[in-house]
């Protein structure tokens, strides 16, 4: 991620003045407008149909909420933007996104949503200079553990570690995560680790997620920003940490292909796992789970370490791939009724309280103050991160060539963990399907 955009978000308070209307720059049109978003995260589907309530209790306005099943949102976009009722409001998850909807994508460089970004270059933009999709949301993601259980492991006869921040690297990660799950008995645990998710669509945290860091190094080292073609030269540190996930977790690797996110979650909540990948948006899902035993003081968090050069000096993994677009080809009133939406969740006192206290969202908008930061344990974990000396691995995910892509990855992964498929097939896969995919988005 830029440096300014962290400072921006993080220095002294930001400018919360008021910007004048909600103005979209569309000609004006008497019609009564429609909102229809398709939400691109499941897990905070009751937020956002709260939000349609409550906003439209404030203006009058309806707000359709669908939401995609997970993994699926592309092909549930495909399907809904050809209907007559047709989203105007939907997500694009950066350029290659973009490359594939911008037949759809309203112009917003002159909307007010737009001008209120901090850094205007973190938005999607055209050849022709145009705003096609604008930021939402800074988020960051990493191994998210839970210190009551780690202090009861630090307090163990022969611990490998006493505490963690001595974690600093795979190789000391791996040593603590093995001795803990040798005496997961004693530390009242199902395994060190919540289940890897391998549910068919439920395997971004790994597929995209996990991979994110090899396929970032790779770019490093070509010092580039894409890839037409990769050779997956840091395949096997993803399986450093993939097989230090699915060998010392909660679930028996080859039932994996039956777990959920959903799953995982709650066996971290439930105190059934000392650790979990996830990213700051899952307190939500921590706390909500009945019967819930991990405390907001007890959230720390790890980067994803897996035997990168320099990951001493690693932090999370942040970023975004929330862009707002708005659908050009609905009413201009379905346009400008979009626009008032998303620009009320962004300058209203109601708006921002919603995506800052129950979305979990950073926002990158001049609208939010000092104070109107989200209080959540992984939100703050977070911005410490970003405000640290620690390197912060960006979101180059966005540059995956496709969902198909993707896909293909995570069912290679339930193959390897279900003993079908050997690491150097997994291999192939990533580099054959990245080309493939890449060449069929020309």
């Amino acid at each position: 991620m830029r440096k300014n955009l962290v400072k921006g978000i993080l220095c002294a308070a930001m400018a919360a003045a008021v910007l004048s209307g909600c103005a979209s720059g569309n000609k004006k049109n008497d019609n009564v407008g429609k909102v229809y978003y398709l939400n691109f995260k499941p897990e905070v589907t009751d937020v956002w149909e709260e939000i349609a309530k409550v906003y439209k209790e404030e203006t009058g306005v309806e707000v359709k909420v669908v939401t995609a099943a997970g993994g699926n949102y592309e092909s549930t976009l495909k399907s809904e933007i050809a209907k007559t009722d047709a989203p105007t409001l939907f997500q694009i998850n950066g350029p290659i996104g973009y490359q594939s909807w911008k037949d759809y994508c309203l112009d917003l460089k002159d909307s007010d949503f737009y001008k209120a970004l901090i850094d205007q270059s973190l938005a999607i933009t055209g050849d022709d200079g145009g705003v096609y999709g604008v930021p939402f949301a800074i988020e960051g993601y990493g191994i998210i553990y839970n210190n009551a259980i780690m202090k009861k492991y630090f307090e163990m006869d022969g611990a490998v570690v006493k505490s963690t921040d001595e974690i600093i690297n795979f190789d000391t990660l791996k040593a603590v995560v093995e001795d803990m799950q040798s005496k997961k008995d004693q530390l009242g645990i199902k395994g060190v680790f919540a289940s890897t998710s391998l549910l068919p669509g439920e395997e971004w945290r790994w597929q995209t997620h996990t991979a994110n860091l090899p396929v970032y190094q790779e770019y490093k080292d070509k010092n580039v920003d894409d890839l037409a073609e990769i050779e997956f030269t840091y395949g096997d540190n993803f399986k450093n940490i993939f097989d230090l996930y699915i060998n010392n977790s909660t679930t028996d690797p080859k039932m994996l292909g039956s777990k959920g996110v959903n799953d995982s979650m709650a066996e971290f909540a439930l105190g059934q796992a000392a650790m979990v990948q996830n990213g700051n948006w899952a307190w939500g899902q921590i706390a909500d789970v009945s019967g819930n035993v991990v405390k907001a003081e007890d959230i720390g968090i790890l980067p994803i370490y897996m035997g990168l050069p320099d990951e001493e000096n690693q932090g999370l993994c942040s970023g975004t791939e929330n862009y707002f677009c708005i659908n050009k080809q609905v009413s201009e009133a379905s346009q400008k009724a979009s626009l008032d939406f998303v620009y009320w969740l962004i300058n209203s006192e109601t708006g921002k309280d919603y995506m800052t206290n129950r979305l979990g969202n950073i926002a990158p908008f001049t609208t939010f103050g000092e104070d109107e930061k989200p209080t959540d344990p992984l939100a703050q974990l977070l911005l410490a991160s970003m405000e640290s000396d620690k390197t912060n691995i960006p979101w180059v995910f966005t540059t995956f060539p496709s969902q198909t892509f993707k896909d293909n990855f995570g069912s290679a992964l339930l193959e390897y963990a279900q003993g079908t498929m050997n690491w150097d097939e997994v291999k192939s896969v990533v580099v054959e399907q990245w080309k493939t995919e890449k060449e069929a988005a020309k």
